[in-house]
């Protein structure tokens, strides 16, 4: 399997992994959101001495998902994805539907397609961006939480539907990675069309609430699992947070309702006290 398409390559761990798999050999379709990015995108491979086939691809749009059946997928990276941060008793409607039309409708829709023409043949490969927040959940980031916790739902269901027609899947489960990413999901409230009155938090004062590491494991992670070089099913990055991922799996078992009922926790005050963009110190 040499052909690869990845979603949302126009900025981020998708842009870099399609650099990364096009010098291994593969055959690269970096696809975009919009035409602008098109010829930027272009004219970095170009730079980097590598031949991508960059498409505009938006996956919330359905000709341009038709449009992508044609193209003879074998390996799908879902990657393309948004962020919105927020309180969940606050994220205007719109923005919590666009969350999950980018991250989760659409995605799935492509993959459908994509999915059946891979058990025709016999053989594929589905990689599912997901998040360290499909299986953990912070304040202000419920509904972006949400919707990887339904990636994570549908990833896992696809693995044992397509398992007997050949078609492998797996999940890569970034952490709080500092690409901008994570900063930028602070800062979508400049665009709400609310009334700011009725808002419980003041969202000028909040930050994203940890430290970030350099982003270079999740594009080395990323890249072994589409190349097939990684056969395991969840992949989480960095390894130094798996532990405390599990043991937040099992917390809510012992969280008591009433228990420090009237105070904030320490874990939502931390958006209040970081800096944004701040890394993790070596």
């Amino acid at each position: 399997m040499r052909k690869v398409l990845i979603t949302g390559c126009g900025t981020g761990f998708g842009q870099e992994v399609a650099m990364r798999l096009a010098e291994k050999g593969f055959d690269v379709i970096a696809s975009v959101e919009i035409y602008a990015q098109v010829q930027t995108l272009k004219r970095q491979a170009a730079e980097r001495g590598v031949s991508l086939q960059v498409e505009k691809l938006d996956v919330t749009y359905e000709g341009d998902r038709r449009k992508a059946l044609g193209w003879g997928v074998e390996i799908l990276v879902n990657n393309a994805g948004v962020g919105e941060g927020g309180s969940t008793v606050d994220v205007p409607a719109f923005n919590i539907r666009r969350q999950f039309e980018v991250n989760v409708t659409g995605p799935l829709l492509l993959t459908q397609g994509i999915a059946k023409q891979m058990a025709k043949r016999g053989a594929g490969r589905i990689v599912w961006v997901s998040s360290r927040e499909g299986i953990n959940v912070n304040p202000f980031t419920g509904i972006y939480s949400a919707s990887k916790h339904a990636v994570e739902a549908i990833a896992e269901s696809m693995a044992d539907e397509l398992q007997e027609f050949g078609v492998e899947v797996a999940t890569v489960n970034p952490g709080p990675f500092l690409t901008g990413f994570n900063d930028r999901m602070f800062q979508t409230w400049e665009s709400w069309e609310d009334e700011p009155s009725d808002r419980l938090f003041d969202y000028s004062e909040l930050a994203f609430p940890r430290a970030q590491f350099d982003p270079e494991p999740v594009y080395a992670t990323l890249t072994a699992v589409a190349a097939g070089e990684v056969d395991t099913y969840r992949n989480l990055e960095p390894k130094s947070m798996i532990e405390e991922t599990k043991s937040l799996i099992d917390a809510p078992w012992d969280r008591k309702v009433r228990e420090n009922l009237g105070k904030r926790p320490p874990k939502l005050q931390a958006s209040f006290d970081m800096e944004p963009e701040t890394p993790v110190s070596d």
